[in-house]
């Protein structure tokens, strides 16, 4: 009888582990991330010959799982922590790739961050060609470097181009519309980013950070986190008011903002912008971003601080983060065709002024050139050149 009690029970024992929920758990971004998931609500999907009608049957079984544990967190995850949806889509992500591990099966792991992102209200789209899947999100934001399809008068932009090696030839290589039946959507995907995740102090070093001032040296050490290159890694060339208004972990502003105001203390404004000015143009080695990034990109302030490189655009966006954080002055971005700069209002205006709406501004050149330019100092070059005024600030925005 005893020997009979271990059969069974060693034949139920499989059955047991299929239904047994378990609980999957990482890190993310200095938060700890949980959820149960059951292996009976996986749903497989072959990389094969996958047609529209195999997405639409994936959706349908997808859609009758128990995947309220998973949303529940996504939810909680997005209300606790403010999070933007650049953020969100970050989570998402990383939930899928606990699920379904894309080095196993892409397709079935772009499939599920689509699902995920369909039943969190974004709109979204699919399209295919010759065994690639394309995964677009409904944008309304001008978007740079990725591809967009425009459907129903909208436009959705594409969030996987990058693991396609971002190359598509779409003349020679047109990728059809997925046709499926999904609900109707309530949110537009936004890639302003107002605030950064709550990193833990553990995830952050020490950069050293040289410049000469007025035959002086200056040596900082302000905190940066490398989890801010994975955060960005893929996050495409924006407007110039959202990356320059993206802001700086709690860790790094609070290392790079105390060290400047010491250094600024009891400087008048103008010299304290014209400090800024140099160390925004000789703390950070020059160089573009096609040689070292491949690709043009808009670094972020805290990016500017992490890369070894940046080029004018980056700097542009770090000089004004730390003039809109002490001094807080109108400040308006100049996009000439092969340069940006940016220029600064003043009570009374300082050499030669750049005229917008009335009012005088004065160039603050951020990027190391083959002159020490001071302020109102524009490149003889640019100064016949056209200019758009990128993005304007003023205080009281």
């Amino acid at each position: 009888m005893k020997q009979l009690l271990i059969i069974l029970s060693f034949a139920l024992l499989p059955f047991c582990i299929w239904a047994t929920e378990r609980s999957v758990s990482f890190n993310f971004y200095g938060d700890r991330i949980s959820f149960a998931f059951n292996d009976q609500q996986f749903v497989n999907f072959g990389e094969k010959n996958f047609t529209d009608a195999s997405i639409q049957q994936f959706y349908n079984e997808v859609s009758k799982a128990d995947y309220s544990s998973i949303f529940t967190m996504l939810t909680n995850y997005r209300q606790t922590q403010r999070a933007d949806d650049w953020l969100f889509y970050q989570l998402v992500r990383k939930t899928a790739e606990q699920i379904s591990p894309k080095a196993d099966n892409y397709l079935r792991y772009t499939l599920y961050k689509w699902y995920f992102m369909v039943h969190s209200g974004y709109g979204t789209m699919l399209s295919q060609n010759n065994g690639r899947l394309l995964f677009y999100i409904q944008c309304d934001e001008n978007i740079y470097n990725i591809p967009y399809r425009i459907k129903d008068s909208k436009q959705y932009v594409c969030l996987n181009y990058h693991d396609y090696g971002s190359n598509i030839d779409f003349d020679k290589e047109p990728f059809k519309p997925v046709a499926i039946g999904l609900p109707a959507f309530t949110k537009t995907f936004s890639y302003k980013i107002d605030k950064l995740p709550n990193f833990n102090d553990t995830d952050y070093i020490d950069k050293e950070l040289q410049f000469t001032y007025n035959s002086s040296d200056y040596n900082f050490k302000i905190k940066i986190n490398s989890q801010i290159k994975n955060l960005f890694n893929n996050y495409p060339a924006v407007e110039y008011k959202d990356f320059i208004n993206i802001p700086l972990s709690n860790a790094t502003y609070q290392s790079l903002i105390s060290l400047l105001k010491k250094q600024l203390k009891g400087l008048n404004v103008k010299s304290g912008v014209d400090y800024l000015m140099h160390f925004t143009r000789y703390a950070f080695a020059f160089d573009v971003d096609t040689k070292v990034y491949g690709d043009e990109k808009r670094l972020s302030p805290e990016q500017t601080l992490l890369s070894p490189y940046s080029d004018c655009e980056d700097r542009v966006g770090l000089f004004f983060f730390l003039v809109k954080e002490i001094y807080n002055l109108p400040m308006i971005v100049l996009a000439y065709p092969k340069h940006v700069t940016i220029a600064v209002k003043f009570d009374k205006p300082v050499g030669n002024t750049i005229e917008y709406k009335g009012a005088k501004y004065s160039v603050c050149e951020p990027t190391p050139q083959r002159m020490d330019l001071e302020i109102g100092q524009l490149l003889p070059e640019l100064k016949k050149e056209h200019f758009e005024v990128a993005y304007a600030y003023t205080p009281d925005n």
